[in-house]
């Protein structure tokens, strides 16, 4: 084959044929970027949900406005995003729309923030659901904090990790649910 040997014309030829070819990927992947975006923005905005809960065990639960940090954070999340209390626990619950490593566990979130975790532990509720729960402190205060994870089948999640690769490997449908209950100590 003339076209691998080394000859001055063959090596002009793939580099022209590299150069041409790498910036075309480059823009595909571009123009890929900007059309998932796009889909996502008219799926409608992140902190927009529609049907929040309108009471959390009996108690009537009303609706919590985002802090600057979390607006920044539901921009770019896959799905929604809103914060509840019912006056004494706060909920955060998000839609998730699709598989995202976005979608991280609440001891992530309180350790950036300055939180020390002890005492992590799965719980089986009253409920029979099963929930992953710590302690969180800082500054002299303490929440307790629970999570988990739904699927649009019912099937729980309390790691994240499991629930990616489950979404992922499309073994759990969505749009799925994540709730944190953080209940002050």
């Amino acid at each position: 084959m003339n076209l691998l040997r080394n000859h001055f014309m063959n090596r002009v030829l793939h580099k022209t044929l590299w150069a041409t070819l790498l910036p075309l990927c480059a823009l595909w992947s571009l123009g890929q970027t900007i059309v998932d975006h796009s889909a996502t923005q008219e799926a409608g905005t992140p902190t927009q949900s529609a049907e929040l809960p309108t009471e959390w065990q009996g108690t009537p639960l009303r609706p919590l406005a985002l802090s600057e940090v979390e607006l920044r954070f539901a921009r770019h999340f896959p799905g929604t995003l809103a914060r509840m209390t019912d006056g004494h626990q706060v909920l955060v619950l998000r839609t998730v729309n699709q598989p995202t490593r976005m979608l991280h566990p609440a001891t992530d979130c309180y350790r950036g923030l300055g939180y020390r975790i002890r005492n992590e532990q799965l719980e089986e509720h009253t409920d029979n659901t099963r929930w992953r729960c710590f302690i969180a402190e800082r500054g002299g205060r303490a929440v307790r904090v629970c999570e988990r994870i739904e699927d649009a089948k019912g099937q729980g999640f309390t790691d994240t990790s499991a629930w990616y690769w489950a979404s992922a490997a499309g073994q759990s449908t969505g749009p799925w649910k994540a709730i944190t209950v953080a209940t002050p100590l």
